[in-house]
């Protein structure tokens, strides 16, 4: 799926990767698509939280090799 912005989060630790994700997604507009890459297994429960919550659309989720991969639509 076709993305407007990427986010690396890989390496970082709950709850940094949540915080870039809501900076990166105030920088786009409504229906946006963001691409997050992470690495904190924590961050599988932490995104559909944080979509919930924030009225945003967790479109994906996926795993390769420890690593997780998101998007998400700007609500």
């Amino acid at each position: 799926m076709n993305h407007d912005k990427e986010l690396d989060a890989r390496g970082l630790n709950c709850p940094l990767p949540i915080l870039r994700t809501k900076k990166s997604l105030s920088e786009l507009g409504s229906g946006q698509i963001l691409k997050i890459s992470a690495t904190d297994p924590g961050s599988v429960k932490d995104m559909q939280a944080f979509a919930k919550q924030t009225g945003n659309e967790l479109l994906s989720t996926a795993e390769n090799d420890d690593e997780f991969v998101f998007l998400m639509r700007k609500g």
